[in-house]
């Protein structure tokens, strides 16, 4: 089978979230930063799907500014751009800024990785954002895709739930999708 993202998260939608949750929307950046698939769960959190189809990308996900919290620290240091006459043409502040690492990505309860069974080996675990993150491996079997958990997700005690009026809007994006999906297809079979 040749993996993509997209035959990767539409098993993950049709199988390990398909009863559990109230809605899956791919690519999504409504928790501030890009999820490659986004679940509600039935009591109003947010788990976060990084879907890698390659052990480049996965190892480079840890650098991603999700995974950080930026601080700044200190007083601010004044930089100053003179033309050619002279003359002041620009005044920054540049704030010494102090990185701490994030367990979980903002607003996430869990956040896991999904990718082929055929690129994960062990030593993979080392590479993911964070120790907390859970592992989802994926294979082909006789052309169905099956998941399987090779690492649970650990849940982030301190995820606020999510209103239901913020439900209702991840809900109607998922929706506006689904009718955007309709229209390509229309326009892909008129031609």
């Amino acid at each position: 089978m040749s993996w993509s993202e997209t035959s990767i998260a539409r098993a993950l939608a049709r199988q390990t979230f398909n009863r559990k949750y109230l809605v899956v929307v791919p690519n999504c950046n409504w928790t501030g930063h890009e999820c490659d698939l986004l679940a509600v769960t039935e009591n109003l959190r947010i788990i976060d799907v990084e879907i890698k189809i390659s052990r480049a990308d996965l190892k480079a996900d840890a650098k991603k500014e999700k995974w950080w919290h930026r601080q700044y620290v200190g007083s601010p240091r004044i930089v100053e751009k003179l033309g050619q006459d002279g003359r002041l043409q620009s005044r920054r502040r540049i704030y010494a800024q102090q990185f701490e690492l994030r367990e979980w990505p903002r607003q996430v309860w869990k956040h896991y990785y999904a990718l082929p069974a055929e690129i994960w080996t062990d030593e993979l675990l080392d590479c993911l954002g964070s120790p907390a993150s859970g592992v989802l491996l994926l294979t082909d079997e006789g052309g169905q895709v099956k998941a399987r958990v090779r690492r649970p997700a650990t849940p982030n005690r301190d995820a606020k739930v999510i209103s239901p009026a913020a439900a209702v809007d991840i809900a109607r994006l998922a929706s506006l999708r689904m009718w955007d999906a309709y229209e390509r297809l229309e326009q892909r079979e008129a031609r």
